[in-house]
């Protein structure tokens, strides 16, 4: 299963873990297709480390609580199954605690600093290597302007 990523600075590519991860894939895949995803904001751009996008809130950049949203539930974590690597260009479920996750994800720019996210976080798809430079390129409040999902 693959996703595909549209942003303004380039579109990025993903294999998603579906068997690995079926819980988390589900999710997000369910999301994407409902368009849950279109016109939010990379609100969280670290360099180095990651860039997150995904919460509800982040349409306008303004609003207090960019960075605290979900789809209205939560799911389980999957961070003991195969593929739980936080390596360069790796898709991870974003949270405030263990099984707290729900539509926040983030892209991971290398593994030196992310190392730290095994097992806490769950990596549930990797972008290609020849769009990694959109990772790179991606700014804060960038928009993700469409998930598609091809099964």
């Amino acid at each position: 299963m693959k996703a595909e990523i549209k942003t303004a600075r380039g579109t990025m590519h993903a294999t998603l873990y579906a068997e690995a991860v079926p819980g988390t894939v589900a999710n997000f895949v369910k999301l994407a297709k409902s368009g849950f995803y279109d016109g939010l904001r990379f609100h969280r751009v670290i360099p180095d480390f990651v860039i997150q996008g995904g919460c509800p809130y982040s349409r306008n950049l303004g609003d207090p609580r960019v960075g605290t949203g979900g789809p209205g539930w939560s799911i389980k974590c999957e961070t003991s199954a195969p593929m739980q690597h936080h390596d360069r260009g790796v898709l991870s479920m974003a949270h405030a605690g263990k099984d707290t996750g729900g539509s926040q994800f983030f892209v991971c720019h290398n593994r030196q600093n992310t190392q730290h996210l095994d097992g806490v976080h769950t990596c549930f798809g990797r972008v290609d290597e020849a769009d990694w430079h959109v990772i790179d390129a991606i700014r804060p409040g960038d928009v993700i302007e469409k998930i598609t999902i091809e099964e």
